[in-house]
Order: C-alpha cells, then sequence, then structure tokens
C-alpha cells in the first residue's frame, strides 16, 4: 500500500460519543442554573475539545468568543469533568465496521490524534477495547489542538514516518485543516461531527460515506 502510517481522529471517526458528552453537559447546565440543550445541538458543537464545548454550552450558541464570567466558566469546566469522567464510555458506540477495518490493517502503524483531553482519551480507548489498534495516541492537552498541523507531525514523527507517507482519517473541518496544514493527504468521512458544514468545500483528497470506504483507498499502491 501506498501509505505507511494512518492517522485517526477519534470522536465522530471511530466512535459516536455524542451521548456520553450530551448527558455530562446538561448536567453540568443543570448544577450552573443554565438551560440544558439537545443532543442536536451538542452534535453541532462537539470537536474542538471539552472547554469550548462547555462554552458553547453556557453560551447556547457554536460561537466560542461569546463573553462568559470567567469564574463560571470555570466551575462549569470542573464540574462537566467529573461528570464526563464518570460517563466516559458509558454510552459511547463504535461506528460500523471500524473494529474490521482496523483488524484489517493491523500490520500498518496507526495513531490516534484528538483534540480530547489524554486522560478522557486513554479512557474511552480503554473502555471500548481500541487501546491495542493504535502505537500512538495525541491528544488535545499534549501541544497545539487541530486545526494546527502540530498533532499530526507529533504521531508522524512518534511512528517513525514522514507526513507525506502518512494519511488522515477525520470527520470534521478541523481534521481536513489540519492534514493540509502537515501537507498530508486527508479522508473525510460524512458521518461524523462536522458541525453542519459541507466538508466538499474544504477540499478533502477524499469523501466517503462509511468506515468501510478507506479499504480501497489506503490500498491502493
Amino acid at each position: 500500500m501506498r501509505y505507511q502510517g494512518i492517522l485517526f481522529d477519534l470522536d465522530g471517526t471511530l466512535v459516536d460519543s455524542a451521548h456520553d458528552l450530551y448527558m455530562a453537559l446538561n448536567l453540568t447546565l443543570t448544577e450552573v442554573a443554565f438551560p440544558v440543550v439537545s443532543r442536536t445541538q451538542v452534535l453541532e458543537w462537539v470537536g474542538n475539545g471539552i472547554d469550548v464545548l462547555v462554552h458553547r454550552g453556557l453560551s447556547g450558541s457554536n460561537e466560542i468568543n461569546a463573553e462568559l464570567p470567567p469564574r463560571l466558566v470555570a466551575e462549569a469546566q470542573e464540574r462537566f469533568a467529573g461528570h464526563y469522567r464518570a460517563l466516559v464510555g458509558q454510552y459511547s458506540l463504535l461506528y460500523a465496521n471500524v473494529e474490521t477495518v482496523l483488524s484489517a490493517f493491523s500490520h500498518v502503524p496507526k495513531a490516534v490524534v484528538t483534540n480530547k483531553s489524554r486522560e478522557f482519551t486513554l479512557q474511552l480507548l480503554e473502555n471500548l477495547n481500541l487501546s491495542t489498534h493504535f502505537d500512538v495516541v495525541v491528544c488535545g492537552d499534549d501541544g497545539p489542538k487541530k486545526p494546527a498541523a502540530e498533532p499530526l507531525l507529533s504521531a508522524c514523527e512518534q511512528l517513525n514516518i514522514a507526513p507525506q507517507d502518512a494519511i488522515m482519517v477525520g470527520d470534521s473541518k478541523s481534521d481536513i485543516l489540519a492534514a493540509q496544514a502537515a501537507k498530508m493527504p486527508v479522508i473525510a468521512l460524512k458521518y461524523g461531527y462536522n458541525q453542519g458544514l459541507d466538508l466538499t468545500q474544504f477540499n478533502p483528497e477524499y469523501l466517503c460515506e462509511g468506515f468501510l470506504d478507506i479499504i480501497p483507498i489506503l490500498n491502493r499502491p
């Protein structure tokens, strides 16, 4: 195959984790006396890390520049972390064919590159029996988050491969832009957490309906 390594986003790509996040966010909002939000709203807000998700929940908007009292934000983020810690993986499910594809490429070095914090990433991977599939895990609290190129470049460095010899698989604008910044090809998946955006406008090399569709792409010589 053409690629010497495969990088995967986590939430919205490998795992449908929205319900865990939805439950933790509404428990948090209730405790700080803010209106609860819908699962549809949470689906639109996921993808930029937990702190941003909490901020969006408090503001009730996808915008991240809403002015909120810093003490309120800090308290809500702390409360959310506690709730999410108890819920990680409880309602999460692997997307269809994820286990099949990961097993089919067991011989290829693989990494998870996510904006989720390391604590929750490792907990989710362990709870869903995904840990053994990956040689490297790069998380949002390791440094700059996607759409910066740094997380992808760090994963390639740890896998000991050049960025141009790797491919990114993700579901969002952040994944596509990060891959483009790192000068590596990207497979965008339509089914994940794309915040309501049409991913074709960001010109990914490949756009797939389902996870199984990435196999012929990865197997190209």
